[in-house]
């Protein structure tokens, strides 16, 4: 199980562990219970090893209560996430998403944190053919989810057309490297020749109990930290000089996961540990994962993330572990700079072609009355000649338009209600959220449909107070798993139960520091009375180019957090 088994904690591998093992490779018995019509759902075991084909299992919470007083089972449905490296996609691919979500989901796309598509609502017997209809236009849903690297994120931002091309590639060739290499998903869904019981197969990387959890990478580009680098597990920061891609500083331990009153887990920031040139970027995941892979606590899950690993051991012990089987030394760090992690909307000429960034509320693709969002996208998508980018702050990148098709996309974009984001405030631009209810089942409140009114709130007290055009990022969690990066906005929301939430200041603007718990389990009229004060003494006192997590720290209202160690102090 690694050279560290079960010693991280004291204790016996967790259960986990145990499914990986009698698994076969990531098999289990979901044929059968993919095969089985008397339930709408698979047992708990088995949707464990389904997480690692990129699938969730879920049921609608907003109809639980009144299925059960019927004695029927919960409304079982399943969510679908794509492995799409960067956030790049085809309008081919677009158009297939599209189709899928109106067929077989709920009429709705997700666009994620992490650069990718999320449908909802599939029924378990339509699973296999959305999956195979996926595979048709060159998309997968592998290791989109589970106890291995996830998607692979890379900086979007269309001002930074002329090293784009390279950073996408070093995350593509990442996640390619980073793949299980067990043929079940094949097998599983798309109907490939069976391994004979799996049993001669082999993980070269990962080994048959893959990693003790998740793993996220993450490149970014300064100056925009658009990625979030140091939320990420291991983080690629690019170096260019005269306007070449030089390589990547690399950071590492970032996660912003955590258990509400356990003061053991705790969001982190990644550090910076060295320099790798740009065709050293994929040997150093490799290496890095397999460290995790090593060392990770497989005893207690909570405790299992890479930043746990690195925080009990050291830097030091890192690198020289790192160094050691890379047979040669990360070379010091690059000077780098970052001045933002958000989007910037509206059209970018780079390249010679133009990209046009778009406002997508929390990532959902849906049509309403005055926004038409899924309709338009659905008819550019029918004749742009491009890319479509997904953002990491669940936005759009209409990307790679020729100047003679610009005028019409303008003209769609107007006629269908679509957003560059003029029209919203700053604080609504620079938010974001996770799904929550009704679908997560992991939810302790809403997030995704509750943010924009809570926001509608707020900008009354932003206008009030004239700053309506300060950029601020506010981002809200269900959870404390912090799906939406809370812990490192400048105002976050974390959920504690229904209408009920932890509320934080203080996080870095770029995504450098993170923020403190200010109150606690409060609902919006706390929430609008403790903000209202801080606004407008802000208005009144900031710095010139002070941001408004910079001035709370200032002020005193909260202290600063520069490592999740002192995150509870």
């Amino acid at each position: 199980m690694g050279r560290d088994e079960g010693k991280q904690s004291g204790g016996a591998p967790s259960a986990m562990e145990r499914i990986k093992q009698d698994s076969n490779f990531l098999r289990g018995s979901l044929v059968e219970e993919f095969g089985n019509r008397i339930t709408a759902s698979i047992p708990e075991e088995e949707t464990k090893i389904l997480k690692f084909h990129g699938s969730y299992m879920q049921d609608d919470r907003d109809v639980r209560q009144e299925r059960k007083h019927k004695k029927l089972e919960p409304a079982y449905q399943f969510m679908i996430r794509v492995r799409l490296p960067g956030g790049v996609a085809t309008p081919e691919q677009w158009l297939k998403m599209d189709e899928l979500a109106n067929t077989n989901g709920n009429g709705t796309m997700k666009l994620t944190t992490r650069q990718t598509f999320q449908l909802h609502g599939i029924l378990k017997w339509n699973m296999k053919q959305t999956i195979q209809e996926m595979d048709q236009a060159l998309m997968d849903s592998i290791a989109a989810c589970g106890d291995v690297n996830r998607n692979v994120m890379s900086t979007a931002n269309p001002y930074q057309s002329s090293v784009h091309s390279q950073v996408y590639d070093t995350a593509n060739r990442v996640s390619e490297h980073l793949l299980p290499k067990t043929k079940a998903y094949h097998e599983i869904w798309l109907d490939e020749e069976k391994v004979l019981d799996g049993r001669d197969e082999d993980e070269p990387i990962y080994g048959p109990f893959y990693l003790p959890r998740k793993f996220k990478i993450g490149v970014a580009v300064p100056p925009s930290n658009d990625v979030d680098v140091f939320s990420q597990d291991l983080g690629f920061i690019g170096i260019v000089e005269d306007g070449a891609l030089v390589g990547y500083n690399v950071s590492v331990g970032g996660g912003m996961g955590m258990t509400h009153g356990d003061t053991t887990t705790y969001p982190q920031l990644g550090r910076v540990i060295g320099f790798c040139k740009v065709d050293q970027a994929k040997e150093v995941a490799e290496k890095i994962v397999t460290i995790q892979r090593d060392y990770g606590n497989r005893s207690e899950r909570k405790n299992a993330r890479f930043k746990y690993t690195i925080d009990k051991r050291g830097l030091d012990w890192l690198k020289n572990e790192l160094n050691d089987r890379l047979g040669w030394s990360l070379e010091e760090a690059r000077s780098y700079s970052f001045d933002h992690n958000g989007d910037r909307y509206g059209w970018v000429k780079g390249d010679g072609k133009w990209h046009l960034t778009l406002f997508v509320q929390n990532g959902r693709i849906k049509d309403e009355e005055n926004h038409q969002l899924m309709t338009g996208l659905r008819e550019i998508a029918k004749l742009h000649k491009g890319e479509f980018r997904l953002t990491p702050n669940q936005n759009l990148i209409i990307s790679g338009v020729e100047e003679d098709e610009k005028e019409t996309i303008e003209r769609m974009v107007e006629q269908y209600g679509l957003s560059d984001g003029r029209y919203n405030s700053a604080l609504r631009r620079n938010s974001m959220a996770c799904v929550a209810f009704p679908t997560c089942g992991l939810a302790m409140a809403e997030s995704e449909r509750y943010l924009p009114s809570l926001i509608d709130r707020l900008e009354d007290i932003i206008e009030e107070a004239g700053l309506r055009d300060e950029e601020i990022v506010i981002r809200m969690s269900g959870c404390p798993n912090g799906c939406s990066r809370p812990a490192l906005s400048e105002i976050g929301f974390i959920g504690k139960a229904p209408g009920k939430y932890n509320m934080y200041l203080g996080g870095g603007f770029k995504g450098e520091r993170l923020n403190k718990l200010y109150k606690e389990n409060i609902g919006e009229d706390e929430i609008l009375a403790s903000l209202k004060p801080i606004i407008h003494s802000y208005a009144k006192e900031r710095l010139e180019g002070e941001h408004f997590g910079d001035y709370v720290v200032r002020a005193g209202y909260i202290a600063p957090v520069e490592s999740g160690l002192d995150f509870h102090k």
